[in-house]
């Protein structure tokens, strides 16, 4: 085979991979949508069209975390400061239901006085390694997005929560300030704390 007909072959499969291998990582959908997926294996957010949940009226029990969450979120709506939120309890109290719940609620809200709309983002527990690979989608977008994580916690060789560390300690890339994090889980502590799981003997005072 002469040198040309190899670079023919070659540029046919170059052409061939490049048809076959997933679209960059766009931002453009966001405003054609309220919930989606991270697909992180794909590096795409695919639209959920219907968010499973329950209205913010149905949740009872949970008065004074739902004013402080919807306060929260509104304000983040509205373009103020706002906090990242985590939720922690036993299963089935409502936590991610109400994150769910205050977002839409948020949203209907800002429609009915012309105002700007929340994206909500689901991304999963093991999929936290692509937090930088999600924001740097988001860092091209002024739609606020509230990311949340369900079930969350870590085991203490797992290595995802540095992703998640970086971000919310102000790593070199940091958080965007159109992204908040929201988060549930079924513990307290998200990281196991025996002084046998720590470095030394000393990481928690016995005191």
């Amino acid at each position: 085979m002469t040198d040309h007909a190899l670079l023919s072959v070659l540029e046919r499969i170059a052409d061939s991979l490049e048809r076959m291998s997933p679209p960059p990582p766009s931002a453009d959908i966001l405003h054609k949508h309220d919930a989606f997926l991270w697909q992180a294996a794909l590096g795409v957010l695919t639209p959920v069209e219907k968010v499973s949940g329950v209205p913010l009226s149905l949740l009872q029990g949970v008065k004074r975390q739902m004013d402080q969450v919807m306060a929260n979120t509104r304000h983040f709506a509205e373009g103020y400061s706002a906090n990242n939120v985590m939720l922690w309890g036993a299963r089935g109290m409502g936590k991610s239901s109400l994150v769910k719940a205050s977002v839409a609620e948020v949203n209907a809200e800002q429609r009915a006085k012309g105002g700007g709309t929340l994206a909500l983002i689901e991304i999963q527990r093991d999929e936290l390694s692509s937090l930088p690979k999600l924001l740097a989608v988001l860092r091209t977008t002024k739609r606020r997005c509230i990311l949340f994580c369900d079930d969350l916690s870590f085991e203490s060789q797992d290595a995802d929560y540095k992703s998640l560390k970086s971000v919310l300690d102000g790593g070199i890339g940091g958080r965007p300030e159109n992204v908040l994090i929201y988060a549930t889980s079924n513990r307290r502590h998200l990281m196991p704390r025996d002084m046998i799981e720590n470095e030394t003997g000393s990481a928690i005072n016995p005191s």
